[in-house]
């Protein structure tokens, strides 16, 4: 009977999300909270449709699925991941470029994606709340209990997405109606964040607890999980640290409280359980999108993450990418190579057909050629072997590669059927212990050391574990930084923790010098919604930006 369930709200979820699809390449200007919708709600069915249709948007801008949204940005302005140009291809009018090096200015047309998908998606929770605040929820058949916490999950929706919205742009407006006020005007990121503690602290202990019946909807982990996302950034954006609130949190979910998919959450006891192609009931997972090949709505990576179609034979893959993002050699250089994460979740080196055993060619610089993954990013084709590169010097085997997410084989019944992890119980931990050191004036406990070991331990063989376990003398603040980008790399979190850090426009890496401008940890307003909007006030820095 409950596998029934699942698979019907499988299918509900993917024909939603294939309808967001088609609906989310509709850009127009000036989009808060503005949207057609329907009066009709006869049955539970519609409600749930409604209260599940802002969700399912939302993996057009968080998700790495190829739209120009949240992850873009969080990742390509990081220390991690870029999009070089590769000979011929990947220029993209220096769209890319301008993320790497901090260049941006407000007429940046995929910013301008950005904006319109995410203010869309807080159009559709709004209209849904509206809407279902106004029926009479037992003329359908739904109790008052159920009917609150189908509410609360479109309130801590919202949240959620201010919150996204507030790291990139801070000062934006506060909109909870459709089509009210026109023109909405500014308001301080202080305002902002003021209002997202509100909705998450009011909403998120009346949503249901974690379990597999709420996977691909927001239950208590989600929202905890938001809060302590929240609390840990709040010293950051408001100036006061509310580190024991972070904690108080992240117990919630470390103990059960928040509930599980299969009751208390996990730690996975490998590297591939979380990111593999069986995750949808995975221990660790707290928050995810429900994608499924069989359904319909597959989880689509290989745009920004795969390479051209040769590669699909060193999976065993049915599709391909555009050859585009790849892991900037500084980042691939912090892992050690006893870290069985640089083994597990990337692509280097020679790569081989999965069947066949042969070499997998080049189609550019080494067309006919065997294609090694290098940790380079520069033309050595051309014979140059020691430079550091230059974003604009890359080659189709320029960079290790994306293999956090394994799909699977083709004949497999669960090819393709990843769930993607919005959070997961190891951020969960690191956030913690982040929380515990920065209360203990940025130093480790023994508290933080065994929290981050839990996380790392995966990382190491029994044999290599007891010299590169933590201890209270080596787990600095900077190491907790670096831990935390070679755990959750290509997670959409490396933006927001450099920020945090003080690190985001003072770190160098691969070719990239720091701004030493504060003004860059926000984004502009851009232009075009400036124009639109005449009560919209540019962030400082940007004024008279185009």
């Amino acid at each position: 009977m409950k596998k029934n369930i699942l698979n019907r709200i499988a299918l509900f979820l993917t024909a939603v999300l294939v309808f967001t699809l088609n609906s989310c390449t509709d850009l127009d200007e000036n989009i808060y909270s503005e949207l057609n919708k329907s009066n009709f709600y006869n049955n539970r069915t519609e409600v749930l449709q409604a209260a599940l249709r802002p969700f399912t948007h939302m993996q057009a801008w968080l998700a790495p699925t190829g739209q120009n949204g949240y992850y873009y940005h969080a990742e390509l302005s990081s220390d991690q991941v870029a999009w070089p140009q590769k000979g011929r291809h990947g220029y993209d009018g220096g769209d890319h470029f301008r993320q790497h090096y901090h260049t941006w200015t407000a007429n940046e047309n995929r910013m301008r994606n950005a904006w319109v998908l995410m203010w869309t998606g807080l159009g559709y929770v709004n209209s849904a709340i509206m809407d279902l605040e106004s029926i009479d929820n037992n003329a359908i058949d739904i109790s008052d209990t159920e009917m609150a916490a189908i509410l609360g999950e479109l309130y801590v929706l919202r949240a959620f997405h201010y919150m996204k919205i507030m790291e990139l742009w801070g000062n934006v407006p506060i909109i909870t109606t459709v089509g009210e006020p026109q023109n909405p005007p500014t308001q301080s990121k202080e305002e902002v964040f003021a209002f997202i503690k509100q909705e998450l602290e009011t909403y998120v202990p009346k949503l249901l607890p974690y379990s597999q019946e709420m996977v691909g909807r927001v239950s208590q982990t989600a929202g905890y999980a938001m809060l302590a996302e929240l609390y840990l950034n709040a010293e950051y954006h408001i100036g006061t640290p509310m580190y024991d609130e972070a904690i108080a949190a992240c117990d919630k979910i470390i103990s059960g409280q928040a509930g599980g998919v299969n009751g208390t959450p996990k730690l996975a006891d490998d590297l591939l359980e979380t990111f593999s192609n069986t995750n949808k009931f995975a221990d660790e997972a707290l928050f995810q999108f429900a994608f499924s090949k069989q359904g319909g709505f597959s989880f689509g990576w290989g745009g920004f993450y795969f390479g051209y179609s040769n590669m699909s034979r060193a999976l065993g893959y049915d599709f391909s990418g555009w050859n585009a993002f790849v892991v900037i050699p500084t980042a691939f250089d912090a892992y050690q190579d006893n870290d069985l994460r640089k083994k597990e979740w990337f692509l280097f080196g020679p790569q081989y057909d999965i069947d066949s055993g042969e070499p997998i060619l080049g189609t550019e610089e080494y067309n006919g050629e065997p294609l090694v993954y290098v940790n380079s990013i520069r033309r050595e084709s051309e014979g140059d072997f020691t430079s550091e590169g230059s974003m604009a010097e890359g080659e189709e085997n320029s960079g290790a590669r994306f293999n956090k997410y394994k799909a699977g084989r083709l004949d497999e019944d669960n090819y393709h059927e990843n769930h993607y992890m919005i959070y997961r119980l190891s951020e969960i931990y690191l956030n913690k212990a982040e929380a515990i050191m920065r209360k203990n004036g940025g130093v480790a406990t023994q508290e933080a050391v065994d929290l981050v070991n839990a996380v790392r331990k995966r990382a190491f063989t029994e044999e290599d574990w007891p010299a590169e376990q933590y201890t209270t003398a080596t787990l600095t603040m900077d190491e907790l930084l670096e831990e935390r980008g070679r755990e959750l790399i290509f997670e959409g979190k490396r933006r927001t923790d450099l920020i945090r850090f003080g690190a985001y426009v003072t770190k160098s890496w691969w070719d990239h010098e720091p701004s030493n401008d504060p003004s860059k940890e926000l984004y502009p307003i851009p232009h075009t919604q400036l124009a639109a909007n005449p009560n919209l006030i540019q962030n400082p820095g940007y004024e008279g930006n185009q």
